[in-house]
Protein backbone atom coordinates (compact mmCIF):
# COMPACT_ATOMS: atom_id res chain seq x y z
CA UNK A 1 0.00 0.00 0.00
CA UNK A 2 3.25 2.39 0.62
CA UNK A 3 3.93 1.56 -2.76
CA UNK A 4 0.24 2.07 -4.24
CA UNK A 5 0.18 5.92 -2.27
CA UNK A 6 3.52 6.96 -3.86
CA UNK A 7 2.28 5.98 -7.15
CA UNK A 8 -0.91 7.69 -6.87
CA UNK A 9 0.85 11.23 -5.42
CA UNK A 10 3.20 10.38 -8.52
CA UNK A 11 0.38 10.18 -11.03
CA UNK A 12 -1.63 13.14 -9.19
CA UNK A 13 1.85 15.92 -9.75
CA UNK A 14 2.34 14.44 -13.41
CA UNK A 15 -1.77 15.34 -13.84
CA UNK A 16 -0.99 18.58 -12.83
CA UNK A 17 -2.49 18.73 -8.83
CA UNK A 18 -0.17 20.74 -6.71
CA UNK A 19 -1.69 19.09 -3.23
CA UNK A 20 -2.97 15.51 -2.74
CA UNK A 21 -3.69 14.00 0.89
CA UNK A 22 -5.36 10.63 1.99
CA UNK A 23 -8.04 10.94 4.40
CA UNK A 24 -10.16 8.12 6.54
CA UNK A 25 -13.87 8.69 4.75
CA UNK A 26 -14.94 9.78 8.14
CA UNK A 27 -15.74 13.32 9.28
CA UNK A 28 -15.09 14.33 13.09
CA UNK A 29 -18.22 15.09 15.49
CA UNK A 30 -17.12 18.53 15.65
CA UNK A 31 -17.68 19.06 12.32
CA UNK A 32 -20.75 17.27 11.56
CA UNK A 33 -21.70 19.76 14.09
CA UNK A 34 -20.81 22.99 12.34
CA UNK A 35 -22.43 21.66 10.03
CA UNK A 36 -25.82 21.50 11.88
CA UNK A 37 -25.05 24.69 13.24
CA UNK A 38 -24.69 26.38 9.96
CA UNK A 39 -27.98 25.02 8.93
CA UNK A 40 -29.87 25.57 11.85
CA UNK A 41 -29.28 29.40 12.10
CA UNK A 42 -30.04 29.94 8.54
CA UNK A 43 -26.76 31.03 6.84
CA UNK A 44 -26.69 28.53 3.80
CA UNK A 45 -30.13 31.29 2.60
CA UNK A 46 -31.66 29.94 -0.38
CA UNK A 47 -29.20 26.94 -1.18
CA UNK A 48 -31.77 24.54 0.20
CA UNK A 49 -29.74 22.07 -1.19
CA UNK A 50 -27.11 22.17 1.66
CA UNK A 51 -30.41 20.39 3.39
CA UNK A 52 -31.75 18.62 1.52
CA UNK A 53 -29.03 16.50 1.98
CA UNK A 54 -27.28 17.32 5.05
CA UNK A 55 -27.08 13.31 6.27
CA UNK A 56 -24.72 12.65 2.77
CA UNK A 57 -22.74 16.00 3.55
CA UNK A 58 -22.26 14.91 7.24
CA UNK A 59 -21.21 11.75 5.87
CA UNK A 60 -18.75 10.52 3.55
CA UNK A 61 -20.05 6.94 4.11
CA UNK A 62 -23.57 7.68 3.95
CA UNK A 63 -22.87 8.73 0.43
CA UNK A 64 -20.64 5.59 -0.54
CA UNK A 65 -20.66 3.00 1.81
CA UNK A 66 -18.24 1.24 0.15
CA UNK A 67 -15.59 4.37 0.68
CA UNK A 68 -12.62 3.78 3.01
CA UNK A 69 -10.58 6.69 2.25
CA UNK A 70 -10.80 10.22 0.59
CA UNK A 71 -7.96 11.34 -1.72
CA UNK A 72 -8.26 15.15 -1.29
CA UNK A 73 -6.73 16.91 -4.29
CA UNK A 74 -5.82 20.95 -4.71
CA UNK A 75 -5.12 22.68 -7.78
CA UNK A 76 -3.52 25.90 -7.68
CA UNK A 77 -5.62 29.17 -8.94
CA UNK A 78 -3.33 32.18 -7.44
CA UNK A 79 -3.27 34.87 -9.61
CA UNK A 80 -0.42 36.89 -11.09
CA UNK A 81 -0.32 40.45 -9.13
CA UNK A 82 -3.34 42.17 -7.10
CA UNK A 83 -6.88 39.99 -7.23
CA UNK A 84 -8.56 43.14 -6.02
CA UNK A 85 -7.19 45.59 -8.89
CA UNK A 86 -10.13 45.30 -11.16
CA UNK A 87 -12.34 46.51 -7.67
CA UNK A 88 -10.45 50.08 -8.44
CA UNK A 89 -11.96 50.36 -11.57
CA UNK A 90 -15.57 51.80 -11.29
CA UNK A 91 -15.92 51.60 -15.46
CA UNK A 92 -15.59 48.26 -15.16
CA UNK A 93 -16.75 44.79 -13.45
CA UNK A 94 -15.12 42.81 -10.78
CA UNK A 95 -15.05 38.80 -11.47
CA UNK A 96 -14.30 36.82 -9.03
CA UNK A 97 -10.24 35.59 -10.24
CA UNK A 98 -11.55 31.85 -10.11
CA UNK A 99 -14.14 32.69 -12.70
CA UNK A 100 -11.70 34.87 -15.31
CA UNK A 101 -11.73 31.89 -18.07
CA UNK A 102 -12.70 27.92 -17.90
CA UNK A 103 -14.92 26.61 -15.48
CA UNK A 104 -12.99 24.53 -12.64
CA UNK A 105 -15.38 21.90 -12.23
CA UNK A 106 -14.98 20.79 -16.03
CA UNK A 107 -11.40 21.04 -15.79
CA UNK A 108 -10.89 19.30 -12.41
CA UNK A 109 -12.65 16.56 -13.14
CA UNK A 110 -11.25 15.54 -15.92
CA UNK A 111 -7.81 15.13 -14.11
CA UNK A 112 -9.67 13.16 -11.56
CA UNK A 113 -11.02 10.68 -13.74
CA UNK A 114 -7.64 10.01 -15.71
CA UNK A 115 -6.31 9.69 -11.60
CA UNK A 116 -9.58 7.72 -10.67
CA UNK A 117 -8.81 5.07 -13.88
CA UNK A 118 -4.99 4.72 -12.72
CA UNK A 119 -6.47 3.66 -8.86
CA UNK A 120 -9.34 1.25 -10.77
CA UNK A 121 -6.58 -0.38 -12.53
CA UNK A 122 -5.42 -1.25 -9.04
CA UNK A 123 -8.51 -3.48 -8.17
CA UNK A 124 -10.21 -0.53 -6.06
CA UNK A 125 -13.79 0.74 -6.40
CA UNK A 126 -13.63 4.92 -6.98
CA UNK A 127 -15.89 7.60 -7.30
CA UNK A 128 -14.81 11.25 -8.07
CA UNK A 129 -16.40 13.99 -6.42
CA UNK A 130 -15.48 18.02 -7.67
CA UNK A 131 -17.99 20.26 -5.47
CA UNK A 132 -21.30 19.49 -7.31
CA UNK A 133 -22.37 16.44 -4.93
CA UNK A 134 -22.85 16.11 -1.01
CA UNK A 135 -18.97 16.31 -0.01
CA UNK A 136 -17.44 18.54 2.58
CA UNK A 137 -14.78 19.07 0.84
CA UNK A 138 -12.89 21.45 3.11
CA UNK A 139 -13.04 19.52 6.38
CA UNK A 140 -12.40 16.64 4.19
CA UNK A 141 -8.99 18.34 2.71
CA UNK A 142 -7.78 19.26 6.63
CA UNK A 143 -8.48 15.78 7.47
CA UNK A 144 -6.05 14.64 4.53
CA UNK A 145 -3.46 17.77 5.12
CA UNK A 146 -4.20 20.19 2.56
CA UNK A 147 -4.62 23.10 4.82
CA UNK A 148 -7.28 24.04 7.33
CA UNK A 149 -10.25 26.27 7.61
CA UNK A 150 -9.16 29.37 7.93
CA UNK A 151 -11.21 32.09 9.26
CA UNK A 152 -12.61 33.48 6.56
CA UNK A 153 -14.15 29.10 6.23
CA UNK A 154 -11.97 28.86 3.52
CA UNK A 155 -9.38 26.48 3.05
CA UNK A 156 -5.85 27.31 3.36
CA UNK A 157 -2.61 26.30 2.84
CA UNK A 158 0.68 27.22 4.15
CA UNK A 159 1.89 26.76 0.65
CA UNK A 160 -0.78 27.90 -1.78
CA UNK A 161 -2.71 30.39 0.37
CA UNK A 162 -6.16 30.83 0.41
CA UNK A 163 -5.84 29.47 -4.13
CA UNK A 164 -6.43 26.03 -4.34
CA UNK A 165 -9.30 24.46 -6.08
CA UNK A 166 -10.46 21.46 -4.44
CA UNK A 167 -11.63 17.64 -5.60
CA UNK A 168 -12.13 14.63 -3.96
CA UNK A 169 -11.89 10.22 -4.91
CA UNK A 170 -13.28 8.03 -2.47
CA UNK A 171 -11.75 4.50 -2.87
CA UNK A 172 -11.97 1.43 -1.19
CA UNK A 173 -8.83 0.94 -0.99
CA UNK A 174 -7.13 1.47 2.76
CA UNK A 175 -4.34 3.61 2.22
CA UNK A 176 -2.31 5.28 5.32
CA UNK A 177 -4.13 8.09 5.91
CA UNK A 178 -2.06 11.48 6.16
CA UNK A 179 -2.16 13.89 9.53
CA UNK A 180 -4.86 16.41 9.65
CA UNK A 181 -3.35 19.63 9.13
CA UNK A 182 -3.21 22.51 12.44
CA UNK A 183 -5.07 25.77 12.22
CA UNK A 184 -2.23 28.59 11.72
CA UNK A 185 -4.51 31.55 11.90
CA UNK A 186 -3.12 32.77 14.89
CA UNK A 187 -4.33 36.05 15.99
CA UNK A 188 -5.35 37.07 12.27
CA UNK A 189 -8.40 39.05 11.34
CA UNK A 190 -7.36 40.34 8.39
CA UNK A 191 -10.33 38.25 6.19
CA UNK A 192 -12.98 39.28 8.78
CA UNK A 193 -11.83 43.04 8.59
CA UNK A 194 -11.92 42.68 4.51
CA UNK A 195 -15.51 41.68 4.25
CA UNK A 196 -17.58 44.62 2.42
CA UNK A 197 -21.09 43.27 3.69
CA UNK A 198 -19.56 41.82 7.58
CA UNK A 199 -20.45 38.58 6.41
CA UNK A 200 -18.51 37.02 9.08
CA UNK A 201 -20.77 36.53 12.47
CA UNK A 202 -17.60 35.43 14.48
CA UNK A 203 -14.44 34.15 13.14
CA UNK A 204 -15.05 30.33 11.12
CA UNK A 205 -18.52 31.60 10.61
CA UNK A 206 -20.04 32.47 7.80
CA UNK A 207 -23.29 34.14 6.60
CA UNK A 208 -23.78 33.49 3.12
CA UNK A 209 -26.65 35.51 3.38
CA UNK A 210 -24.37 38.97 3.36
CA UNK A 211 -21.79 37.70 1.36
CA UNK A 212 -21.37 38.63 -1.71
CA UNK A 213 -20.29 35.70 -3.62
CA UNK A 214 -23.93 34.32 -2.48
CA UNK A 215 -25.61 37.02 -3.59
CA UNK A 216 -24.05 37.61 -7.07
CA UNK A 217 -24.14 34.25 -7.55
CA UNK A 218 -27.04 31.92 -5.90
CA UNK A 219 -29.26 34.67 -4.99
CA UNK A 220 -32.02 35.06 -7.67
CA UNK A 221 -33.96 38.00 -6.05
CA UNK A 222 -33.08 41.27 -5.90
CA UNK A 223 -30.03 42.30 -3.80
CA UNK A 224 -31.61 43.52 -0.50
CA UNK A 225 -30.12 47.95 -0.74
CA UNK A 226 -28.33 47.40 2.60
CA UNK A 227 -25.99 45.57 0.74
CA UNK A 228 -25.76 47.49 -2.81
CA UNK A 229 -23.41 49.86 -1.69
CA UNK A 230 -20.42 47.48 -0.56
CA UNK A 231 -20.76 45.36 -3.73
CA UNK A 232 -19.12 47.91 -5.51
CA UNK A 233 -18.20 47.04 -8.78
CA UNK A 234 -18.27 43.33 -7.95
CA UNK A 235 -20.80 41.55 -10.29
CA UNK A 236 -19.97 37.73 -9.97
CA UNK A 237 -18.25 36.42 -6.70
CA UNK A 238 -15.64 38.20 -4.18
CA UNK A 239 -12.26 37.56 -3.27
CA UNK A 240 -11.49 40.27 -0.50
CA UNK A 241 -11.31 38.04 2.04
CA UNK A 242 -9.15 35.36 -0.04
CA UNK A 243 -7.03 38.15 -1.01
CA UNK A 244 -5.90 39.05 2.43
CA UNK A 245 -4.56 36.34 3.67
CA UNK A 246 -1.12 36.80 4.80
CA UNK A 247 -0.61 33.14 3.24
CA UNK A 248 -0.81 34.14 0.09
CA UNK A 249 2.73 35.24 0.21
CA UNK A 250 3.80 32.01 0.02
CA UNK A 251 1.17 31.19 -3.12
CA UNK A 252 3.38 30.58 -6.83
CA UNK A 253 0.64 31.55 -9.43
CA UNK A 254 -1.45 28.77 -10.99
CA UNK A 255 0.14 27.24 -14.11
CA UNK A 256 -2.85 25.50 -15.23
CA UNK A 257 -3.57 27.22 -18.93
CA UNK A 258 -6.95 26.74 -18.85
CA UNK A 259 -7.20 28.62 -16.02
CA UNK A 260 -5.51 31.75 -16.56
CA UNK A 261 -7.12 34.43 -16.80
CA UNK A 262 -9.28 35.57 -20.33
CA UNK A 263 -8.42 39.66 -20.82
CA UNK A 264 -11.42 40.04 -21.40
CA UNK A 265 -12.62 39.06 -18.60
CA UNK A 266 -10.32 40.93 -16.45
CA UNK A 267 -11.87 44.22 -16.13
CA UNK A 268 -14.35 44.39 -18.20
CA UNK A 269 -16.69 47.03 -19.29
CA UNK A 270 -20.19 47.60 -17.68
CA UNK A 271 -21.62 49.03 -20.71
CA UNK A 272 -20.38 46.40 -22.77
CA UNK A 273 -22.23 43.37 -20.31
CA UNK A 274 -25.20 45.60 -19.97
CA UNK A 275 -25.82 45.25 -23.63
CA UNK A 276 -25.43 41.71 -24.00
CA UNK A 277 -28.43 39.92 -24.66
CA UNK A 278 -29.39 36.25 -23.88
CA UNK A 279 -27.53 34.98 -27.16
CA UNK A 280 -24.13 36.92 -26.63
CA UNK A 281 -24.12 35.93 -23.30
CA UNK A 282 -24.23 32.23 -23.72
CA UNK A 283 -21.37 32.83 -26.70
CA UNK A 284 -19.54 34.86 -24.82
CA UNK A 285 -19.32 32.78 -21.48
CA UNK A 286 -19.75 29.39 -23.09
CA UNK A 287 -17.95 26.84 -21.02
CA UNK A 288 -17.03 29.35 -18.24
CA UNK A 289 -18.64 29.05 -15.28
CA UNK A 290 -20.53 32.72 -14.65
CA UNK A 291 -22.95 30.76 -17.62
CA UNK A 292 -24.98 29.48 -15.14
CA UNK A 293 -26.34 32.09 -13.56
CA UNK A 294 -27.82 33.00 -17.00
CA UNK A 295 -28.01 36.28 -18.40
CA UNK A 296 -30.28 38.24 -16.09
CA UNK A 297 -28.71 37.58 -12.82
CA UNK A 298 -25.64 38.97 -14.05
CA UNK A 299 -26.93 42.07 -15.72
CA UNK A 300 -28.71 42.36 -12.31
CA UNK A 301 -25.58 42.61 -11.01
CA UNK A 302 -23.87 45.26 -13.63
CA UNK A 303 -26.66 47.28 -13.04
CA UNK A 304 -25.90 47.89 -9.17
CA UNK A 305 -21.54 48.17 -10.49
CA UNK A 306 -23.16 50.79 -12.78
CA UNK A 307 -25.28 52.09 -9.68
CA UNK A 308 -22.66 52.13 -7.49
CA UNK A 309 -20.09 53.63 -10.50
CA UNK A 310 -21.12 57.66 -10.04
CA UNK A 311 -19.90 57.74 -13.87
CA UNK A 312 -22.88 60.33 -15.60
CA UNK A 313 -21.82 58.54 -18.70
CA UNK A 314 -23.55 55.12 -17.89
CA UNK A 315 -26.75 56.85 -16.63
CA UNK A 316 -28.43 56.29 -20.33
CA UNK A 317 -27.37 52.08 -19.98
CA UNK A 318 -28.81 52.14 -16.30
CA UNK A 319 -32.06 54.07 -18.22
CA UNK A 320 -32.69 51.05 -20.75
CA UNK A 321 -32.14 48.32 -17.87
CA UNK A 322 -34.62 49.81 -15.69
CA UNK A 323 -37.19 49.02 -18.75
CA UNK A 324 -36.15 45.68 -19.57
CA UNK A 325 -38.74 42.82 -19.21
CA UNK A 326 -37.50 41.20 -16.40
CA UNK A 327 -38.68 42.27 -12.77
CA UNK A 328 -35.63 42.16 -11.15
CA UNK A 329 -33.30 43.29 -13.67
CA UNK A 330 -35.68 46.37 -14.00
CA UNK A 331 -35.68 47.47 -10.27
CA UNK A 332 -31.69 46.91 -10.28
CA UNK A 333 -31.71 49.26 -13.43
CA UNK A 334 -34.02 51.50 -11.53
CA UNK A 335 -31.93 51.98 -8.78
CA UNK A 336 -28.99 52.60 -10.27
CA UNK A 337 -30.80 55.49 -12.28
CA UNK A 338 -31.88 56.83 -9.07
CA UNK A 339 -27.84 56.19 -7.55
CA UNK A 340 -26.48 57.67 -10.94
CA UNK A 341 -28.96 61.20 -10.48
CA UNK A 342 -27.73 61.30 -7.12
CA UNK A 343 -23.90 61.63 -7.35
CA UNK A 344 -24.93 64.33 -10.36
CA UNK A 345 -26.65 66.33 -8.04
CA UNK A 346 -23.81 65.93 -5.65
CA UNK A 347 -21.55 67.07 -7.96
CA UNK A 348 -23.23 69.77 -9.33
CA UNK A 349 -23.92 71.41 -5.74
CA UNK A 350 -27.70 71.19 -6.35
Amino acid sequence: MTDIKAAIIARAAALGFDAVGFAHATLTETQRDGLRDYLAAGHHGEMGWMAERAAQRADPQALWPEAVRVISLGLSYAPTGDALATTQRPEAGNISVYARNRDYHDVIKGKLKHLAQFIAAQGAGVKVFVDTAPVMEKPLAQQAGLGWQGKHTNLVSRRHGSWLFLGEIFTTLTIAADAPETDHCGSCHACITACPTEAFPAPYKLDARRCISYLTIEYAGPIPEEFRAAMGNRIYGCDDCLAVCPWNKFAVAGHEAKLAQREDLTAPLLAELAGLDDAAFRQKFSGSPIKRIGRNRLVRNVAIAIGNSGAAGLLPVAQTLAAEPDPVVAEAGSWAVASLNRAKRVISGA
